[in-house]
């Protein structure tokens, strides 16, 4: 198992190829490259040339850290079918940008909508069937999160859409902080995705369903919103030993292509504390459960 950085708090502290540096003066040997401006910006055309790439993998070298995911976050399942069409040629030149940077782990959202979740999902399946053979001739795991507000939350109706498109090369990420939104389930969940889990992002975040429903307040009331944060371990009520008991018993800790994340991005003002902390308490647990 890799455990890796998430830099997103030092996006504007920072410029991208000192994200290796970062990674590794806050001692992680790996980083998860999410989207930024200069790479694969959030739903649009990936702005990376092949020149800005070769620099980047000199930065990962001359810092001793490599990439161990891309995480690109496009309209793949979006109902509107131009959107989608576009979504389909960014993922394209993302791939690219992995299998360039060596990088053999894409995860991603499901995206789409929830309110036309049975549009979205057939615009899911369609992109697939474009995008699969590129990702299983590139040998790449895509593995997929599903996202608060995307057209499927649940974590066991999650394992059934990727069970459907019958890959080996297409699987889950666990999002600790999407627990509460997934069915609050993390042991169920796990047990069921079983191989196909191969990436978790570790933050906290308050059960937004508590105080029966009204830890969080919006008005007006019914609001369609999702509301989760990302905080670091111990801050919220994910229930952690059941979190990395969970990944033990699948076996997750255990392989060589899983991928940990610490993906705190509620205090950027302490990043390098907090990244530090998480660092240190995930190997903790990992090692209370071994």
């Amino acid at each position: 198992m890799k455990i890796a950085l998430d830099p997103t708090p030092f996006h504007h502290s920072h410029s991208l190829l000192e994200f290796p540096r970062v990674a590794a003066d806050l001692g992680y040997k790996y980083l998860q490259l999410t989207p930024h401006a200069d790479v694969i910006p959030f739903y649009n055309h990936p702005k990376a040339d092949d020149e800005l790439v070769v620099q980047l993998n000199k930065a990962c070298k001359d810092a001793g850290v490599e990439i161990a995911s891309v995480l690109p976050v496009l309209r793949w399942s979006g109902p509107d079918e131009d959107a989608r069409e576009a979504a389909v040629r960014y993922w394209k030149r993302a791939i690219q940008i992995a299998v360039d940077l060596g990088v053999s782990t894409m995860n991603t959202e499901f995206s789409g909508r929830p309110e036309k979740a049975e549009e979205s999902e057939r615009a899911f399946y369609r992109s697939m069937e474009e995008l699969l053979p590129i990702i299983e001739r590139e040998g790449l795991d895509v593995l997929i999160d599903p996202h608060p507000d995307d057209f499927v939350e649940d974590g066991l109706a999650a394992i059934r859409v990727i069970r459907g498109v019958n890959s080996p090369n297409i699987g889950m990420v666990y999002v600790a902080s999407h627990s509460f939104h997934m069915g609050n389930k993390p042991l169920e969940i796990m047990r069921a995705a079983g191989d196909k889990l191969r990436l978790v992002h570790v933050s906290d975040t308050m059960d937004h369903h508590a105080s029966h429903g009204l830890r969080y307040i919006t008005n007006p009331p019914g609001n369609a919103v999702r509301v989760h944060q990302h905080l670091k371990i111990g801050d919220g009520d994910v229930n952690w030993d059941e979190f990395f008991g969970g990944l033990k018993e699948i076996g997750f800790l255990d392989k060589d292509n899983t991928v940990m994340v610490s993906s705190v991005f509620a205090e950027d003002e302490n990043a390098e504390d907090v990244s530090r902390y998480q660092l240190e308490t995930m190997r903790s647990y990992v090692a209370k459960v071994q």
